[in-house]
């Protein structure tokens, strides 16, 4: 399946990524080529395969418990670029909005 350059612009956008015009020949190619695998995935029979787990469940990878270490407010916001009143400042998302 190919992607086509508009449609890259349009998924950055959704994205929020800024992509320069000479990088969305290269993108789109990648984009294609990712498709192109998944549907070749898609084509395989896999009647009569089970599901493959990478882990027994009852074997956990690590103690599901807190470690002690945290960062106190002053420590977190210290190289925040800006804070304010003990919070993060950031910019806004929703375009339109002011903060």
């Amino acid at each position: 399946m190919a992607i086509q350059r508009d449609e890259v612009r349009r998924i950055a956008g959704l994205a929020r990524l800024e992509i320069r015009e000479e990088e969305l020949d290269r993108i789109a190619a990648e984009l294609s080529s990712v498709l192109d695998y998944a549907g070749a995935l898609k084509r395989l029979d896999l009647a009569g395969c089970e599901p493959l787990s990478f882990a027994p469940p009852a074997a956990a990878l690590r103690a599901d418990e807190p470690d002690g270490r945290c960062l106190t407010a002053e420590q977190a916001l210290a190289m925040a670029p800006e804070a304010e009143g003990g919070f993060f400042l950031v910019p806004p998302v929703i375009e339109g909005q002011d903060p």
